[in-house]
């Protein structure tokens, strides 16, 4: 090669380098290795969520419907009548109550008398009257509840409370006449009940005579006022012979118990009265008598 022809070959290669190398700055070149680096990934994988079951399947399409079981059918079918049955007999057990209640209420109003200075004959005419009428009513119900034997205590909780009062009524009634107590067999006679599965509960019974014996310190007090100072005696004891007995039964922590311990508020009301009337020299004279000798 010719000495210019080469000079002018290395010219040229020169300026080329020092072009290439003035046009990319020193920190790009450096990072130059790095960014290709990087670019040189491997592919990623596409994460791609399972199909539905029904993917396939053609979006109009649905399982075919259930029919219902004919034994299930049959017997809920039987429970419906059941509980139909059911229910027309206590709608018609519940309209005979709401005429005891409503009797007994008249008695109960009547028998408010005996506080007032009326005869006690008067007051005991009105009430009996009441009596014979809650008796054809408890027929009625009686009539009823044939109608499902063996059932008694399915629908008692429907005449309890009533029973109840009215118990209590016919134990102050028979109080006033005789001063002694209305035994079960008698309250069950009075109310025309019979000794079989129709009968006269005897927690009913009970706590009848428990809410007599909140009549007595108001009867105490009011006979007291009107000049009958020998009531308060024989109230007295007429109440402490009752507790006495109410404690030989073995009482859970229920209604009839709670009833039974306000019972003994009653009896030391009367005591009260009774002791008032003693200290102040009010006694009859027999009591008079008795307390010389």
């Amino acid at each position: 090669m010719r000495p210019a022809a080469a000079a002018a070959t290395a010219t040229a290669a020169a300026l080329r380098r020092r072009a290439a190398s003035s046009s990319l700055s020193p920190p790009l070149a450096a990072l130059l290795p790095y960014r290709r680096a990087s670019l040189i990934l491997p592919p990623l994988r596409r994460i791609c969520s399972p199909a539905p079951p029904h993917a396939s399947a053609a979006p109009d399409s649905h399982p075919p419907p259930r029919l219902p079981s004919p034994i299930m059918d049959a017997q809920f079918e039987l429970f419906r009548a059941q509980l139909d049955e059911s229910s027309t007999l206590r709608d018609r057990i519940r309209a005979v109550v709401a005429e005891i209640e409503s009797a007994s209420r008249v008695a109960t109003a009547a028998l408010l008398l005996v506080h007032q200075p009326v005869p006690l004959a008067d007051v005991l005419v009105k009430a009996k009257a009441q009596v014979e009428v809650i008796k054809g009513l408890y027929a009625q119900l009686a009539e009823v509840l044939k109608e499902c034997p063996g059932q008694y205590y399915r629908y008692h909780g429907d005449w309890r409370a009533e029973t109840q009062m009215v118990v209590s009524m016919l134990a102050f009634m028979h109080w006033l006449e005789t001063g002694g107590l209305l035994m079960h067999a008698e309250a069950q006679e009075k109310l025309g009940l019979p000794s079989g599965e129709f009968g006269l509960d005897v927690e009913d019974y009970l706590t009848g005579l428990c809410f007599m014996s909140n009549e007595f310190p108001r009867f105490v007090v009011n006979r007291v006022t009107a000049g009958d100072y020998d009531c308060p005696k024989r109230v007295l004891g007429f109440l402490a012979d009752l507790h006495a007995s109410f404690r030989m039964l073995n009482l859970r922590n229920d209604f009839l118990r709670k009833k039974f311990d306000g019972m003994k508020y009653d009896l030391r009301r009367v005591e009260e009265v009774y002791y008032d009337v003693k200290i102040r020299g009010l006694v009859p004279a027999e009591l008079k008598q008795e307390t010389q000798s």
